[in-house]
């Protein structure tokens, strides 16, 4: 085959275009022939120059978003600090809220409960009323942020732990009413007024007996005072008796709860009603000389839970410090017979 020689010419195009024409020369023809680039040479050289446009474009994009970065992409890191710092002061905020909560948790425990005698409440009884009240999927608001999450877990255990300590505090209001309610009922004045400390004539224990002249356990203490005179109930409470007797002649029953009851024996005539709740203070009755009794004056008993106890022990709500140690040194050296 002969040697292929290419030429190139100049031609105007009927577009009045000046383009260049290759021609090459044919060995067999032996004359110059139009050269004719095949369409898949054509094609390669077009998908050639899109692929090397699209790197340039491409490189070019980076470029310009890592160098040259936009108004908003500043204002959206701007946004991402301000968030990120009010994250951080919201986690310093909630490690205070975690601090004062245990402080509240040590109070409830070593404190209040202690004082109205209440079981502390355990770490593993908080922790599982915590676990009740997992709510993190509500309050998880930031998912893929981790400052965001960790700020959601620590509000939500907070939040479980206020609620858990409410929950305490409800317990400990309503021990706090239950004790001044026992308070209010626990028998704490003396039967009649004696405000000169003289009107106690025997106290509790062996007694000769007035009547039966034999010693005998003398349950109460005896208040001597004019026929007439007041009786009062000496704590809140139920009436359960009102009724006459043999040996106590007219008397009362008190119950005040918490197994306390008292009684007050001897009356001229009784006030009370038998399901009638009083207060402390409130008229009952009158002194009187009924039943087995030598001369006017108030029986007196307190029972805790069916046993008689000592009635001076419960006069500490109307007498000093003074007042009340003579009223035992009284009670005590009284005399050794009684009235009943």
């Amino acid at each position: 085959m002969g040697a292929k020689v290419i030429k190139q010419v100049q031609a105007t195009s009927h577009k009045g275009f000046m383009k260049k024409i290759k021609y090459y020369y044919n060995t067999h023809t032996l004359r110059y022939e139009k050269l004719v680039t095949p369409l898949r040479v054509k094609l390669l050289r077009v998908f050639g120059f899109l692929s090397a446009a699209l790197v340039t474009s491409a490189i070019i994009i980076w470029l310009y978003n890592n160098f040259f970065p936009r108004a908003i992409d500043k204002e959206a890191q701007l946004k991402y600090e301000i968030i990120k710092d009010n994250y951080n002061n919201l986690a310093a905020k909630t490690k205070t809220l975690q601090q004062q909560m245990a402080e509240l948790e040590k109070r409830d425990n070593e404190v209040y409960r202690s004082i109205f005698e209440a079981t502390p409440l355990t770490d593993s009884a908080r922790t599982r009323a915590i676990e009740k009240k997992k709510e993190i999927d509500k309050i998880n608001l930031i998912k893929g942020d981790d400052l965001g999450e960790e700020i959601a877990k620590t509000l939500n255990n907070i939040q479980a732990r206020m609620a858990y300590e409410v929950e305490s505090y409800n317990a400990i209001e309503k021990l706090i009413n239950n004790q001044e309610t026992k308070l209010a009922s626990i028998p704490a004045i003396q039967p009649i007024s004696n405000k000169q400390l003289t009107r106690i004539a025997s106290g509790f224990g062996l007694r000769i007996h007035p009547i039966y002249g034999i010693a005998k356990m003398h349950n109460g203490l005896d208040f001597t005072a004019p026929q007439g005179t007041p009786i009062y109930a000496t704590g809140d409470g139920v009436v359960t008796t009102a009724s006459g007797g043999n040996g106590t002649g007219n008397h009362v029953i008190i119950n005040h709860g918490y197994g306390y009851e008292t009684e007050y024996m001897h009356m001229v005539r009784i006030k009370a009603r038998v399901g009638q709740h009083v207060k402390r203070g409130e008229v009952i009755g009158w002194v009187g000389s009924t039943g087995a009794s030598t001369g006017p004056h108030v029986h007196y008993e307190v029972h805790i839970n069916g046993n008689p106890v000592d009635p001076v022990y419960f006069f500490y709500n109307d007498l000093n410090a003074e007042q009340y140690d003579r009223v035992l040194k009284i009670a005590a050296t009284g005399s050794a017979k009684s009235f009943d």
